[in-house]
């Protein structure tokens, strides 16, 4: 193994910043060939359980993984160096993309545009829920979690939240014993994680608190509150805790309608970084929508504070738990609990899917409900056939010829201006 230095490392944290397209998946694997196969700054196993770790962690695995081989190269410095230059790349974009989508986004070539990439990310949710499910439902008590998780969301409405956490907690408790004791021991003392965990639940909190006062904006308060209680519970990373956000910003605040919650998905698609930067989106326009005009100024404001409150945790969690990572794998409760969580985001993102899909697939969705029982149900009459074509293309191109995500997304999007111009 090599240990760089500080300044040695910078050029590479800047290029997995700004390649880290494709969501996490491609994100891990183009840090699995830098970290491990070209700078050999960590080994298989302690890449692996690193990666364990994280996905234990509510947040963006990939940017924690960065992170937390920031911190094991180079202490606090160089974690917060690496998962920053992970996340601002795209979050520079995406706030620019932001912008341009409330001047514009309403204009009706940009619509047809976003149609394209509403279908090619209807296609890109579905491949991700084959990968998750391939990985995640390999005994039949994990396909009954994914079923029941989908059950639970789709015809109850029940909190995401809740079900990741009897999830977990069912793999937990009926892993009664662990097979294989460890002797590996706590690395360090209680009081230097309570020390770190102080420090940073004030980085995270305390501008949240501040920020609102010295604006007098309310909306900022909102924000902060809302998105620190969603970087709690984002296990299963962007698409699994999309269900939730979106039932959250579009039904309970109205700061977007669902048909740009999607359109914000497709944007976070086309840019580096994590794909939980879709946040910054629903952040900017729920702050540049105040009282019915638009304030850029103010949804900057409100971008940053969604950003804070998103990845502010993400280095609370690594931090205070990366010491602990070689005794927190050597648990097969904790490993069985994240099985479980995993099965359960199956779940999850079947839902998601299947809102997403009647939601651009028709444009009159409504709610039915029985008692407690409730469904979204489509107008037949409203089914658009070209986002059908269009989701037709994105599949071809995606599943069939394997393109990038990239590509699938451009080419998508000219599908739909050439219906335009058509």
């Amino acid at each position: 193994m090599t240990n760089p230095s500080l300044k040695d490392s910078l050029p590479v944290w800047w290029r997995i910043g700004l390649l880290s397209f494709g969501g996490p998946a491609a994100q891990i694997a183009l840090m699995h060939r830098l970290i491990v196969d070209e700078k050999r700054w960590l080994s298989e196993q302690q890449y692996l359980n690193a990666l364990s770790f994280c996905m234990l962690l509510p947040g963006p695995e990939a940017m924690q993984l960065a992170t937390y081989t920031g911190w094991r190269l180079h202490g606090v410095r160089g974690g917060l160096i690496a998962g920053l230059l992970f996340v601002l790349p795209g979050a520079a974009v995406i706030l620019a993309l932001a912008m341009l989508y409330a001047l514009y986004g309403s204009t009706p070539a940009l619509e047809t545009i976003f149609l394209g990439i509403k279908a090619a990310v209807l296609v890109i949710v579905f491949e991700a829920l084959l990968r998750v499910a391939r990985k995640g439902l390999t005994t039949t008590a994990h396909r009954a979690i994914a079923a029941l998780s989908f059950v639970a969301l789709f015809f109850f409405s029940l909190p995401f939240p809740m079900v990741i956490l009897l999830a977990g907690l069912y793999g937990y408790f009926t892993t009664l014993t662990d097979p294989e004791p460890s002797d590996v021991t706590a690395p360090v003392r209680w009081q230097s994680t309570t020390k770190t965990i102080a420090i940073w639940l004030a980085v995270w909190i305390l501008p949240l608190l501040i920020l609102p006062t010295i604006t007098n904006y309310d909306v900022l308060g909102q924000i902060g509150a809302f998105f620190s209680k969603l970087a709690t519970v984002t296990f299963g990373g962007a698409y699994a805790v999309l269900a939730y956000m979106a039932q959250e910003a579009v039904e309970t605040h109205s700061w977007l309608s669902a048909a740009e919650m999607v359109d914000g998905l497709g944007l976070a698609e086309t840019t580096p970084g994590p794909l939980i930067l879709v946040t910054e989106f629903v952040g900017f326009l729920a702050g540049a929508r105040v009282n019915g005009e638009l304030n850029l100024w103010l949804g900057t404001l409100a971008a940053l504070t969604t950003l804070w409150a998103t990845f502010a945790p993400c280095f609370l969690w690594v931090f205070a738990g990366a010491p602990y990572i070689e005794w927190l794998t050597s648990k097969p409760k904790l490993r069985a609990a994240l099985a479980a969580i995993s099965a359960a985001v199956v779940g999850v993102i079947l839902n998601l899917s299947i809102w997403f899909a009647l939601h651009v697939l028709f444009t009159r969705v409504d709610t039915l409900n029985w008692g407690p029982i409730s469904a979204i149900s489509p107008d037949p009459s409203s089914l658009n056939i070209a986002a059908i074509a269009l989701m037709a293309l994105a599949a071809l191109l995606l599943l069939r010829l394997k393109q990038s995500v990239l590509v699938t997304l451009a080419l998508c999007a000219g599908g739909a201006a050439l219906m335009l111009a058509l």
